[in-house]
């Protein structure tokens, strides 16, 4: 049973809840890993080459095992996936906290990976098949879920460190809340979008196959893929590299990084927040517009100073524009995958090579020539978006 057009965004069905706490479990652990970094990266003695392979082999990996993925997520095994999925991934963050080595720890991630797209990726897809006609707005929920809790898991992670606890322990204890939320998947009644109601359509294995090929085939799929991939360099890769910026360029304790990250996060949420009710009247590729123009003077200008506490305000102010940036983008690539929502695993992941490559990337950059001169390469993300958005943009209400 799909929603109501007409149902107010802050009235969830338990259906919706449950798809958005996924994602809010997802953005939990990964918020809480880049701002363990430091303390990880002095656990396993690691380099900056080290740490980027720790993010490119597992997505490497993913690239290979999420396509097919993808194939079984528009079948009739779509609960089914999600529900091992995620227990692999509970599985995997649990291992991730009790890693003795390196290897250890990289086996986890890699676990990790691929089950992310198969529970994370395949209930983005299932809820945007729940109210096809509210897709941007829905994203705009599922961001708004997954940035409240890149803020809360910071604050837990330091919280659980100043009682004394080894920062093993969150990995731990957040993949047994996986592990639970993947039993509820499970237990859910039947639905249209988990592809498992009698009204459901699904195709074979075969024809998914077909399908995903005639949408790599579209000019418009790769248009929507080129510029989400951009996207994240102002997003997930900065957040990623934030914590050892403030600590190895900017010179301050670790405490006062992960400070940085709040407010990075914090203000991000609220950018998320707001964007729910504004897409409700605003076009959002008017407002994207907008926002890449002010991010390409925004972030300059915090690599340029100096000064603490203008780089906080400068960090805070990007947290905030950039909110919408992947909500709008991502639903964009829903619209144009139509009934085929599954296939967001397969032609996400061929587009998802340049993604991969990026962080070994900076981390060659960061070792050869400084972190300083890598973060600045992030720039290149608004200027893509920037060059490839279309241009027939409406600022007239949706109303």
């Amino acid at each position: 049973m799909t929603e109501s057009p007409q149902r107010p965004w802050w009235r969830l069905t338990f259906f919706v809840f449950v798809m958005l706490l996924i994602e809010f479990l997802d953005e939990f652990a990964f918020s809480a890993k880049e701002a363990a970094y430091p303390l990880i990266r002095d656990a396993f003695d690691l380099n900056y080459i080290q740490i980027g392979l720790l993010i490119t082999i597992p997505t490497l990996v993913s690239l290979v095992i999420e396509p097919i993925i993808g194939l079984f997520a528009d079948t009739d095994k779509r609960r089914t996936l999600m529900g091992i999925s995620g227990f692999v991934f509970g599985a995997g963050l649990i291992l991730h906290g009790l890693a003795p080595t390196y290897a250890v720890l990289m086996f986890a991630i890699i676990l990790i990976f691929p089950a992310s797209g198969g529970f994370v990726g395949v209930a983005q897809a299932t809820l945007m098949d729940n109210d096809p006609n509210r897709r941007e707005n829905s994203m705009a929920l599922w961001t708004f879920s997954g940035s409240f809790a890149v803020v809360v898991g910071p604050l837990v992670f330091a919280l659980l460190l100043s009682l004394g606890a080894s920062w093993r322990v969150f990995f731990v204890l957040t993949g047994i809340l996986f592990i639970l939320t993947a039993v509820i998947v499970m237990r859910l009644p039947a639905n249209q979008a988990l592809r498992n109601s009698e009204e459901s359509e699904t195709g074979s294995i075969c024809e998914n196959v077909s399908g995903a090929w005639a949408l790599l085939k579209r000019w418009m799929v790769w248009r929507w893929l080129i510029l989400l991939e951009f996207s994240n360099l102002l997003l997930d890769v900065m957040f990623s590299l934030l914590a050892l910026y403030m600590v190895d360029v900017v010179g301050v304790s670790p405490t006062q990084a992960t400070f940085a990250i709040a407010v990075w996060t914090g203000v991000g949420l609220i950018g998320d927040f707001l964007l729910i009710p504004l897409l409700e009247r605003v076009s959002g590729l008017a407002y994207l517009r907008v926002s890449i123009i002010l991010e390409l003077i925004l972030f300059p200008s915090f690599l340029l100073t100096n000064t603490w506490i203008l780089k906080l305000v400068l960090l805070g102010i990007i947290g905030l524009f950039n909110a919408g940036w992947y909500s709008i983008l991502k639903s964009k690539l829903y619209e144009e995958l139509g009934e085929q929502s599954g296939a967001v695993l397969i032609v996400g992941n061929a587009a998802g090579i340049f993604g991969a490559i990026i962080p070994l990337f900076l981390g060659f950059v960061a070792e050869l020539f400084g972190l300083n001169i890598a973060m600045w390469l992030l720039l290149a993300g608004p200027i893509a978006l920037l060059i490839g958005l279309p241009r027939n943009v409406t600022y007239d209400d949706v109303d």
